[in-house]
């Protein structure tokens, strides 16, 4: 297969008038810095901006012992621990198409989150790996330098390119982590299994990563306050290249049914920055290999940085081939709810 079908489409050019308006973001220095760029930079600077707000907002938001009620469905809240399609989890069925699953982490992350559940899949007989996406992880790559969703999701395609022809793996991936596995789907669709997206942004043809957030983006405020978390790794003239997740407030939005310290101490350790242009992007999918693997969602019911409401809409707009759900889990169930995932994963692995 060509790689010319793995190639995103290109943001075609935009006037200034799209993304937030000067007058919402309110600064006379940000409206200056903005006239010099080209519109296509400016879209990109504002979205980014908008992004990064979110965040912001978001984190202030849940900060400390706030709850969020997810829902009016009482079915919800009758929901156990786990559920698994209405079906126990069965040992490991020795007749399973493949036994590899390949982890992909999601925006500022790396291998090293999905540690717990590498561990369980291989004491089940699952060969599980990890991978760090450019400029993740302990990969030493500038994430500033990373300008494309193929720059990013390289190590995954080499992974997959390198694959004997004859075998297959399971791909799963967490939250920005589904644009890659969209990408990997389109590029080598018979090398892929299933492919299971755990809250992740399971994008349609022509979709961003980042237009699954944009319905909950706030609008922009006090550009200087919260421009810290904008990372301009290309000069302040020219549109942000990275967001740092700030610290401070990762436990509120990644981590509020989270107990363990130590996976929290972890992460604030861990994370890095996110490379922006690459969620920017529209990807481009086709039916004949992106529609050709079957696909599966896993919802996070406590989930305050994917919103249960947004996971439905992803799940409604484009359905895949089944819908688990896990109840008490944030944002990272790998953290806050490691045996749930763990069976819906080997219970998906085992689907014929």
């Amino acid at each position: 297969m060509g790689m010319a079908l793995c190639v995103p489409k290109k943001e075609r050019r935009r006037g200034g008038g799209g993304g937030l308006g000067a007058s919402a973001i309110g600064s006379k220095r940000l409206s200056r810095s903005m006239r010099k760029m080209p519109a296509d930079e400016e879209i990109i600077h504002r979205q980014a901006l908008a992004m990064a707000i979110q965040h912001q907002q978001m984190s202030q938001r849940f900060e400390g012992s706030m709850s969020r009620r997810i829902g009016n469905s009482s079915r919800r809240k009758n929901l156990p621990d786990s559920v698994i399609n209405g079906k126990q989890v069965q040992e490991l069925n020795e007749n399973i198409e493949t036994k590899k699953i390949v982890l992909i982490h999601g925006e500022g992350f790396g291998a090293w989150s999905w540690y717990k559940t590498i561990s369980m899949l291989e004491e089940v007989g699952l060969h599980p790996t990890a991978i760090d996406l450019t400029g993740s992880g302990i990969d030493h790559t500038d994430t500033n330098t990373v300008k494309t969703l193929a720059e990013y999701s390289n190590p995954l395609i080499q992974f997959l390119k390198k694959l004997p022809d004859e075998e297959k793996v399971i791909l799963v991936g967490h939250s920005c982590g589904g644009a890659s596995v969209s990408y990997a789907l389109e590029c080598f669709p018979k090398k892929i299994s299933k492919a299971i997206f755990v809250t992740a942004t399971m994008v349609l043809d022509g979709q961003r990563p980042y237009d699954v957030f944009s319905e909950e983006l706030a609008s922009a405020e006090i550009f200087m306050k919260q421009s810290q978390l904008l990372i301009y790794g290309d000069g302040k003239d020219k549109s942000p290249t990275a967001l740092m997740l700030d610290k401070n407030h990762i436990k509120g939005l990644y981590f509020n049914q989270t107990t363990s310290t130590k996976d929290i101490a972890l992460a604030n350790v861990s994370v890095r920055p996110i490379p922006l242009k690459p969620i920017m992007e529209k990807l481009s999918l086709t039916t004949e290999n992106y529609g050709s693997v079957k696909r599966y969602f896993i919802q996070t019911l406590e989930d305050r940085m994917l919103s249960p409401d947004i996971q439905e809409k992803l799940v409604r707009d484009n359905p895949p081939d089944g819908v688990y759900k896990i109840k008490g889990s944030d944002h990272c169930p790998f953290f806050s709810k490691p045996l749930s995932l763990h069976r819906i994963l080997v219970e998906i692995a085992q689907i014929v």
